[in-house]
């Protein structure tokens, strides 16, 4: 294989190709939306039912998944964990003033999309009232601006999470 494709994205029929199933386990976890059985697991992430369950259960025990009890048992991506993981990266990899002048800017941008659409979020504008040229930029918009709330509260709680771990203690 050229150095060109190896380095390409990954081909569309098997995104998980030259991973160990562990990996290919968590790849399919990763895009899970919904509770998923075992065997559809297994068959996005290329391996037996068994492998799969092996590794869903050692990442229900990490809290990466949430396993809801039933026939057949269903297996989802846990949001709460993921963001965890986030809030903390950003807490890690960034100071408390990074942290400040994002959520800073994430607000002025919120505000931006608050005065041009004249609502108080996304989900209060509604697209059929533009002419048809401006949807698809209408739905970038609307987009961004949901995304800008989201990582804004995600920056706040990781803002939050800094100050307090560089707070002096009183001990």
């Amino acid at each position: 294989m050229d150095d060109a494709r190896r380095d390409g994205p990954p081909p569309f029929d098997r995104p998980f190709e030259g991973e160990d199933t562990k990996q290919r386990v968590y790849g399919a976890v990763l895009h899970l939306r919904e509770p998923t059985t075992v065997a559809e697991i297994a068959e996005r992430a290329d391996c037996s039912e068994e492998s799969a369950r092996t590794y869903l259960s050692f990442y229900a025990d990490l809290g990466i998944v949430v396993r809801h009890e039933g026939r057949p048992v269903r297996y989802e991506r846990n949001a709460d964990y993921f963001e965890w993981r986030r809030v903390n990266e950003l807490a890690r990899e960034n100071t408390v003033d990074e942290l400040r002048v994002r959520v800073s800017e994430l607000t002025d941008s919120i505000e931006g999309y608050r005065d041009e659409y004249d609502a108080d979020s996304p989900a209060e504008v509604d697209v059929l009232e533009f002419d048809a040229a401006q949807i698809d930029d209408v739905y970038v918009d609307l987009g961004d601006w949901a995304t800008a709330i989201e990582e804004r509260r995600l920056h706040e709680r990781a803002r939050k999470k800094a100050a307090g771990s560089t707070a002096p203690s009183h001990g």
